[in-house]
């Protein structure tokens, strides 16, 4: 059987459903297919700064994800301590508004996507739960269209001008295309493993917060359902220790986070431990004729900065514009290439600045008397939130001079990691050389 489309789009949580609903509500046809049926759960970092909160809003989604109830999230809490008793950080305050919005959200991937998928479908769009595309249609080079496998085995086809892979960093689209391989790419440092906590807290209902502690980091985001979302990033080579016993192994981390330990006092944890323990950022290319690659198919940070679902709405949405070319060929290849600069150039140097605070080995220390010297004063944890919400360039906050005082606080108040922190810091350094010469590349 053969179906005809304007647009099909392999993947339908974030980046699909909101490209989905951006291209419908121009008046095209847009089939949207997903092996999974939602509500559906998948690995992720959930947060959305004030930024990212701003993309729901534009995308039209915003009201409809408000309705699942999680809290709203006006205030951030950055907190921490050195290992060798050094000083201890803890601080704390609110949004610069973007778009008038001053709170951020953490919204479970089961109730988000299934808000994202039925906006699409109010929008006009068509989206087949249970439904995967498995193969690519060809005409003169050109992608003309995909093959679908439904959740009984049949298979059929469906022509289309464009070709939206929105399937994730295991793209099926970016593997037919010849495009899985990246562009650029950097190996991550932390683990993630993270589950949810029953969450009588009131008092920090409001707050999503953040410790790293020596080398490593915790954080409590508070969700939908009353719960809260705990968050342990530790040094990836101590994934290791998590193979064991994970749940016991899970809260001996949270003891090594003092902060975080006492935020859960009186929570309980309710569901299994997740994780990801490897998980490379990169930028693939993300374009060609009659295809396309949106979301993390295209482009994945690494989740310490919680930048994913945002750039995954925001670049959807913008690749809804291309909507208006899909009936000249020509026309909506070089619109699908302007689109993919457009990306790269506003997310490479977060990209960048990511990779560095993604680091759990001696770079740790430094990172955290960067974080000392950012939230100091009454408005730092503001202009900081503005770097997560995408309003301020993160290269003010990791520049050489500043890079170079946080490595000699960090060797003062931690002295038995001296050697490690030089040498991370030497990294580093050697990092943010390179970054103008890959950013170059990329661009190029």
């Amino acid at each position: 059987m053969v179906e005809h489309a304007d647009v099909v789009v392999a993947g339908a949580r974030c980046a699909g459903s909101v490209a989905a609903a951006a291209m419908a509500r121009q008046g095209r046809r847009v089939i949207a297919v997903d092996p999974a049926r939602f509500p559906s759960t998948t690995v992720s970092t959930h947060l959305l700064f004030a930024g990212g909160v701003a993309e729901l809003a534009r995308a039209g989604a915003l009201e409809r994800v408000e309705k699942i109830g999680a809290p709203r999230l006006s205030l951030a809490h950055v907190g921490g301590r050195s290992p060798a008793g050094g000083p201890e950080l803890a601080a704390g305050g609110g949004y610069a508004p973007v778009d008038g919005i001053d709170y951020g959200l953490c919204v479970r991937r089961d109730a988000l996507d299934t808000a994202l998928v039925e906006t699409a479908r109010e929008s006009g769009a068509e989206v087949r739960e249970g439904h995967r595309v498995v193969g690519l249609l060809w005409e003169d080079g050109r992608a003309a269209g995909a093959r679908v496998r439904d959740h009984g085995g049949r298979e059929y086809e469906i022509r289309a001008h464009l070709v939206v892979g929105a399937d994730g960093r295991r793209s099926t689209v970016a593997r037919l295309t010849g495009s899985e391989r990246p562009r650029l790419a950097h190996a991550n440092g932390r683990a993630c493993y993270y589950a949810y906590y029953e969450d009588p807290r009131e008092e920090w209902r409001a707050t999503a917060a953040m410790w790293l502690s020596g080398r490593e980091l915790g954080n409590a985001f508070p969700c939908d359902g009353g719960l809260a979302m705990v968050l342990l990033m530790p040094p990836v080579e101590r994934a290791a220790d998590f193979r064991g016993d994970l749940a016991a192994e899970f809260d001996r981390t949270v003891a090594l986070v003092p902060g975080l330990a006492a935020r859960l006092a009186g929570c309980t944890r309710v569901t299994k431990i997740f994780s990801s323990v490897t998980h490379p950022s990169y930028f693939r290319r993300s374009s060609g004729p009659g295809w396309v690659l949106a979301g993390d198919a295209g482009h994945f940070k690494d989740p310490v900065t919680a930048q994913g679902i945002r750039d995954a709405v925001r670049f959807a949405r913008l690749l809804g514009e291309t909507a208006a070319v899909l009936d000249d060929p020509a026309a909506l290849d070089r619109a699908t290439r302007a689109w993919e600069r457009d990306r790269d150039e506003q997310c490479v140097h977060t990209y960048h600045w990511t990779n560095l605070l993604g680091r759990g080995d001696g770079l740790a220390h430094v990172q955290f008397e960067l974080l000392r010297t950012l939230t100091k004063g009454p408005h730092g944890v503001r202009d900081l939130l503005q770097v997560y919400s995408r309003v301020r360039d993160p290269r003010e906050t990791l520049a050489l001079t500043a890079l170079a005082g946080a490595t000699t606080r960090a060797v003062r108040h931690n002295p038995a990691e001296r050697a490690a922190i030089l040498t991370a810091a030497c990294g580093a350094t050697l990092s943010l050389a390179g970054n103008h010469r890959s950013t170059r590349r990329l661009l190029t």
